[in-house]
Formats: structure tokens, sequence, C-alpha cells
């Protein structure tokens, strides 16, 4: 009796068994759709776009000091956000598992390498423990609902010296009253004011040609010598369609504060304020080429202070020359729309 005559038939006309119900040819398909997908030469063609844009935006962290500010202050804008532009590794490296492309996971390797350079140590906590003085500076808002509410959150933080920036001047008397008791001496130039626990001198507005006074400078006289403190609030910026990020205002006034400071005669300097701008913007560089941040320097994580509802930027700074940061840290919401910073600094 033959195969034919019993019911088994074994032909496979040059492919597998074929069983019962099984469409003739749809097995070899499938591996053969399998073995493409995993075939090395795939995993390497696959993802060419992914790794495009990872290299674009490798680019765009090493070369941001390149991008031009001609056009619509365009270089300044991106270094004010520099930080965000980390959360398109975790999105591209999920792309690039999902493609299953070892071309685009290596792409994704390089902005990764270079985020974690440029901003991987504040992610640490390098905050030390001692120092002689502590500092603090608000952007207290104008339109602030609760300034009282705000001076015994300021006096809350035992600070030896507290900066307020934007003050109204409906509100002057109100902060100067809640904060007597906790800071004897104390001065208001224009918008800006220092309220301090040691005596002030040589106190005078600084002109940073605006027209109006938005900044000053005193002497402090602590127990361990005499510091000349800063305090600025630069002018804002606007982000606009039309006009792209609008900062020039704020530029000049910027080179006018690094020259007053270049000038100060007293070696320990600090300068507490609202400066509109972050470490990483190029436009700043007259004051942060000669002065060094508490934040970077002895913070606990990236420090944003602005907007306080949802904090995306660090534009509230302390910046210190002649004198090391021992600690920095960013304060709990007040009625401001800006968080308070503050930072404990040792004297020479």
């Amino acid at each position: 009796m033959t195969q034919a005559q019993n019911g088994t038939d074994t032909s496979t006309d040059g492919g597998d068994p074929v069983g019962p119900g099984t469409v003739p040819g749809a097995r070899d398909r499938l591996r053969a759709r399998f073995l493409r997908w995993w075939r090395p030469a795939g995993m390497w063609r696959r993802g060419i776009a992914t790794a495009a844009v990872a290299v674009v935006l490798t680019g765009l962290l090493v070369f941001h000091a390149r991008v031009p500010n001609r056009v619509g202050n365009l270089g300044s804008l991106l270094e004010t956000f520099l930080p965000w532009l980390g959360l398109a590794v975790p999105v591209l490296l999920v792309v690039a598992v999902l493609r299953r492309s070892v071309t685009a996971l290596i792409a994704v390797l390089l902005p990764a390498a270079v985020w974690f350079n440029l901003f991987g140590g504040l992610l640490t906590d390098k905050a030390g423990s001692g120092g002689d003085l502590t500092v603090l500076t608000h952007n207290v808002n104008a339109e602030n609902p609760d300034p009282d509410g705000t001076a015994k959150d300021v006096i809350a933080a035992h600070a030896d010296l507290v900066a307020l920036e934007e003050l109204a001047t409906d509100q002057v008397a109100r902060y100067s009253r809640d904060l007597a008791a906790a800071y004897p001496y104390h001065s208001v130039q224009g918008t800006v004011g220092l309220w301090s626990k040691y005596p002030l001198s040589a106190v005078r507005p600084v002109d940073i040609r605006l027209g109006w006074t938005r900044a000053m400078r005193a002497t402090a006289t602590t127990p361990h010598g005499e510091v000349a403190v800063y305090v600025a609030h630069l002018p804002s910026v606007r982000v606009k369609f039309d006009a792209g990020f609008t900062a020039g205002q704020r530029d000049r006034a910027a080179d006018a504060l690094g020259e007053a400071i270049a000038a100060e005669s007293v070696p320990d300097v600090v300068l507490l304020g609202d400066l509109n701008g972050t470490m990483n913007d190029r436009a700043l560089a007259s004051v942060t080429s000669q002065m060094r941040s508490t934040q970077g320097a002895a913070g606990d994580g990236m420090g944003f202070s602005w907007p306080a509802s949802f904090p995306m930027a660090r534009i509230d700074q302390i910046m210190v020359k002649g004198i090391e940061p021992v600690s920095s840290w960013t304060l709990p919401k007040t009625g401001s729309d800006h968080l308070p910073v503050a930072a404990r600094l040792e004297l020479p």
C-alpha cells in the first residue's frame, strides 16, 4: 500500500511539512519576515532619523555658545532652558528600543554623555556644613497678595542678609515694619532693598543704565570682616513670535552691573538678585565670568527658582567673589511668583 493510499502525504515541495489547516507557505513567509526584522543589516539601517535627531541634540548641547544671538537672541533663549534638552534623551532612547536600532541606540549615548558632563554635577548634593554668613534673595513680586506672609517666611529662614527685589512703592513700608525686629539695618534703593543683622555703610544705588534704580551696593560689617553686597534686579525678558527673545535691555544692564562689580574695592563680594538669566546665558558673561554661583558650587539639584508654580529656570542668583560657598538651597513658595533662594557662606 502506498503512502497516498494510507492517507499520509510527506511531500514538502522543498519546504517544511505542513499540517492540517495550515496555509501552504505561511510558515515560510513568517520565518522570512522574522529574519528580515532581526538580521544585523536591518538593525543597523533602522533608526537613521532617530540617530540624526540625537546628533543634532548633541550639537546644540556642545555648541550652544555658537548659536547666534543676532536673530531673536536665539542663543540666549536656548541657554536659558538648556538643561531641559535632556528630556529628549529618554524619548529618543525609547524610540531607538522600539525600532530595535543599534545605530539609534549608539547615537543616543552621545547627547546623554554630553548632558551629564554639563549638568550631572548639579544633580548631586554638594552642600557642606558650617559657614559664617547666611544670605537670602527673593523677588517678592510687586503684585504679591500677601506681603506680610512673605516677610514672615523670609524671617523664618534666619538669614543674616536679606535682599528683596521688585518692591512696590506702597509695600516698602510694610516690609520694613515686618522685618524691623529681625533686621535692625536696612536700605531701600528704588525697587530693591537690603535688610541686615549687621551695620551697613557706603550704601548707594548702582547705575545699570535703565533710567531708574533697580540695583544697589552696600558694605556689611560682619563679625568676620567687611563684605560688599550688591542687590540687583535686571530687566525682564520676553519671548515674542515676531521678535524672538527680547533681552537687549537686560543685556546692557548686565554689562553695567559687571563693570560696577569689577571696580569694587572690597575684596569679598556677594551679589544677590533676580538676574532674569541663568549661569549658562552668555549675555550675563560680564557678571558670571568674575563670580561663582553658590548653586553650582554648593547646591543640591538644579535649584530652579522660577516660576514658583513649576520652576523651570534658575534666574534668581546668589554669586560670590573672594568667598567660599558652603551650601545653597531654594525655599518653599511664598506669595510671589519666584522662589526665595539662600546660601551659607564661609568668609576668608
